[in-house]
């Protein structure tokens, strides 16, 4: 592990290199943000085939629903025939987390390589980087101590937080919106309301706010982890607004990411 996160260290220090003519201090900042566009464009496959499963999903929505009437008081007979269906009609159920679990690696490589002191034996020099007045190994406490909400490295974390909450602001709206048209779920044979219900019922409650959940992440990971979770976050939101235009309902319920 040490071996690889010097291997990673260097990258980044690379990078930052290369950019510094066009950047100057701000150099190892752009490098992370370029960083987290390459993830992200790597992972651009994954996020277009999920969307085509939530999409096909969507669209086996009639079937689940006499499946519901069928099953609905057999829970296990249920599973099965969703299961079948899902691979009759070879949908995976699981194709809109591949997104986010792709790219955990990366964030948490960038999460350890700025929490470290040291890479390999010798001292972390990319902990000396900063955006503007914030250390890119701070985190929002350290901003808070040293010159407080408004003072240089505070600014810099109300721009970031700025940010976090305009586009899940755009996500509320979508999702709330998404929920609205999304067909709700088929009562059961005896009219009692269909297994599940209840619990997604909760879920489409909470669903819309999640999105807000990465100001906390914000606050309490190194800078260049929430510079990381920024980037990533406003390009899912975009991405998402492009591949699900043309189905209204079809990500209302597809797992969301703060990354």
């Amino acid at each position: 592990m040490s071996a690889f996160m010097s291997v990673f260290a260097h990258l980044v220090g690379q990078l930052a290199d290369l950019l510094q003519p066009l950047f100057h201090a701000g150099a190892a900042a752009a490098a992370i943000i370029l960083f987290t566009a390459c993830v992200r464009l790597a992972v651009h496959p994954l996020s277009r085939a999920a969307a085509r499963g939530q999409k096909a999903r969507t669209k086996l929505a009639p079937q689940i629903a006499e499946l519901r009437k069928k099953h609905g008081k057999n829970p296990e007979r249920m599973q099965k025939a969703l299961m079948e269906l899902h691979t009759k009609e070879k949908v995976s159920p699981l194709s809109g987390c591949l997104p986010s679990l792709a790219q955990m690696p990366a964030f948490f490589l960038m999460y350890h390589l700025f929490s470290s002191r040291e890479i390999g034996g010798e001292a972390n020099e990319l902990l000396g980087h900063s955006l503007f007045a914030a250390a890119l190994g701070d985190r929002w406490t350290h901003a808070l101590a040293d010159g407080g909400l408004l003072g240089g490295a505070g600014v810099v974390y109300l721009g970031l937080f700025a940010i976090v909450a305009a586009v899940a602001t755009f996500n509320y709206r979508r999702t709330k919106i998404q929920m609205a048209n999304a067909p709700a779920l088929p009562a059961g044979p005896d009219g009692q309301q269909a297994p599940g219900a209840g619990a997604m019922s909760a879920m489409t409650k909470m669903m819309p706010l999640m999105s807000f959940a990465t100001l906390f992440t914000v606050a309490v990971v190194p800078l260049a982890a929430a510079l990381y979770v920024v980037t990533s976050t406003t390009w899912t939101a975009a991405e998402r607004y492009f591949l699900y235009r043309d189905a209204p309902a079809a990500g209302a319920l597809a797992p969301g990411t703060v990354m």
